[in-house]
């Protein structure tokens, strides 16, 4: 079974840079075809994409969120992160890592973490 979890800090200030880890065990996040993803969901919002790192290593980000956001992997502890910068309280939300395939079925999450940004 393919599980993932998220760790990082649940609390930074605003202009601070966010930085999360999602660890991997099931599968390798070399695995043709998958997609390494983060995604949150902001009080009464609906989910948002941020971005992923595919198998390959590319990445691809939320046109939104772009100039804020760096994901980046490390293949030997099958982990891969995200790192926002310049936090405002409007970034604060639940966090998830996801595993997507090429047909964009998100079919394994994380628990979630709760990140809030103090102004």
């Amino acid at each position: 079974q393919v599980q993932l979890q998220e760790s990082g800090p649940g609390l930074v200030k605003s202009s601070q840079t966010l930085s999360l880890t999602c660890s991997v065990s099931g599968d390798s996040i070399t695995t043709d075809s998958t997609y390494w993803t983060w995604i949150r969901q902001a009080p009464g919002r609906g989910l948002e994409w941020i971005g992923h790192v595919s198998y390959s290593g590319a990445t691809d980000y939320s046109s939104a969120l772009q100039s804020r956001t760096s994901m980046s992997r490390d293949t030997f502890k099958n982990q891969f992160t995200l790192v926002l910068s310049s936090m405002t309280p409007e970034d604060t939300a639940v966090y998830y890592c996801a595993r997507a395939d090429s047909l964009w079925r998100f079919e394994f999450w994380g628990q979630g973490t709760q990140v809030t940004v103090s102004s």
